[in-house]
């Protein structure tokens, strides 16, 4: 049976992670689905979940070959590698070093790319938007799926994993149709600062179970190492800022 302990962190760490890549996947299917019709939109978006449908049953049997202390370490390594390359992007981000994520932007530049693709063909094909919705989705959505697989197949948690990714694809979904523009108010960058700390907390925790290293509390030392990561964080984003604030003055 699995403890809330642990599945609570693996639930919040896909929910949120899902919730990025589904609304930045989403903004260029709604350029689609705006310039195109929803026809080629649809079309692109479900030959890519069949992709990704297919890459996980193919994934499955495969990982129940692993052993786990080896399938524990790679996967926090990469979860860990992963975890702080996020973190560090939503510090940056948030100390105003590199520019925040704009969803209106990018929706505006889809748009511009995909007129111009469709101009310079000289004619209207809607294959050439159904690719661009098959390959936003694609891609986004393989970082949804390494997510889940990586904090859920540790100690039997792809099912909470899974409904963590589930729900989150059911709230965007829901919320960018109901509205039908892009969701720009989603404090995404606040997600994937969150995101980032969850995953690196995983990665260390798997990383340290895969190396038979017995953690003081067992599961509940994924809530400390959250909490080192997010401080960390905050101190980072702190420094980071500090200069340019002395340099404005």
């Amino acid at each position: 049976m699995v403890e809330w302990s642990t599945a609570a962190p693996a639930i919040g760490a896909a929910f949120l992670a899902s919730t990025v890549e589904v609304v930045e996947a989403f903004t260029i299917v709604l350029v689609v689905a705006t310039l195109r019709g929803w026809r080629p939109a649809a079309l692109g978006t479900a030959a890519a979940l069949a992709v990704l449908g297919a890459i996980v049953l193919f994934l499955g049997p495969l990982l129940d070959r692993v052993p786990l202390n080896i399938l524990q370490l790679v996967i926090g390594v990469l979860l860990l590698l992963f975890g702080i390359g996020w973190l560090r992007k939503a510090a940056l981000r948030a100390a105003g070093i590199i520019p925040l994520h704009d969803e209106d932007a990018i929706f505006a530049r889809e748009s511009a790319q995909l007129t111009e693709e469709v101009k310079r063909q000289k004619t209207s094909l809607d294959w050439i938007a159904g690719i661009v919705a098959f390959k936003a989705v694609l891609l986004e959505g393989l970082e949804v799926v390494f997510i889940v697989i990586a904090v859920g197949a540790g100690k039997g948690l792809l099912v909470p994993a899974t409904l963590g990714a589930l729900a989150a694809c059911v709230l965007v979904l829901s919320a960018g149709v109901f509205l039908h523009r892009p969701l720009s108010r989603v404090p995404e960058n606040s997600l994937k600062f969150g995101v980032g700390v969850m995953l690196s907390a995983f990665g260390v925790f798997w990383t340290g179970e895969g190396l038979g290293v017995e953690w003081p509390g067992h599961d509940l030392a994924l809530f400390a190492f959250a909490a080192l990561f997010l401080a960390t964080g905050l101190l980072a984003t702190r420094m980071v800022r500090r200069p340019m604030t002395v340099m404005a003055k």
